[in-house]
This record gives structure tokens, sequence and C-alpha cells, in this order.
């Protein structure tokens, strides 16, 4: 039995997200999967009309060449508060990922993004 490979690259460390943001893309045409994972560094939430907390949402964008981004359908919340975790599971991605998404102001995130990869 073969032994799959995998990677984990950080695509966004100590970045502050507010208004209309987007990942830095990663190049990972050899992986089958890929998981997004966005841990909020420190967030400033707001507050919903039903009493609940927003920082926003992100949605998977890939691309055949790194510049032109279609989106593929998955959406994720921001996290809304330091040190929560929300991620989104994505395949059958061709060449290109990234996230990007909409912070409402006046809030803000600063995030660590991590993409574990696997073949």
């Amino acid at each position: 039995m073969a032994v799959r490979r995998s990677y984990t690259a950080i695509v966004e460390r100590d970045v502050l997200w507010e208004g209309e943001f987007a990942s830095e893309p990663y190049e990972a045409a050899w992986a089958s999967e890929a998981i997004f994972f966005v841990r909020a560094l420190n967030a400033l939430a707001i507050t919903t009309g039903d009493g609940g907390l927003e920082t926003g949402t992100a949605r998977v964008q890939l691309s055949a060449d790194g510049i032109h981004w279609v989106d593929e359908g998955t959406e994720i919340d921001l996290p809304v508060s330091r040190d929560e975790v929300t991620f989104c599971r994505v395949r059958h991605f061709g060449g290109w990922l990234r996230i990007t998404g909409n912070v409402p102001s006046p809030a803000e995130i600063r995030v660590l993004v991590s993409l574990a990869l696997k073949e």
C-alpha cells in the first residue's frame, strides 16, 4: 500500500481582513482533495438582527491559471472569536485555489489560513 502524499501550506499569516478580501492563491493541481482552515487570531464581530455575531463569509474560488477566478460553490462563515477555527473541504478543483469574501464594516478579522492538500 502506497502512502498518500500530503502537504499543508500557510496561505495567509497574521493578515487583517476587512471589507472585500482574497487570500493568496495556491497551485494545487497534484492534489485530489483540499481543506481550507481559517483561524481567527483576533476578531471584531458585529451583532446580527437575531442577536448572533458575524464577521463575514468566505467562498472557495478555482482557477486554471492563477489569474482568472470563478466561484467553486463552497461557502463558510468566518470565525467570530479569537482562536476559533472554521474549515471547508474541496474536491475536483483543477489547478489553483484561494478563498475570497467579505467582512462587513465595522467587523474585522485577523487570520491564519492553512490549506491542507492530499493526493
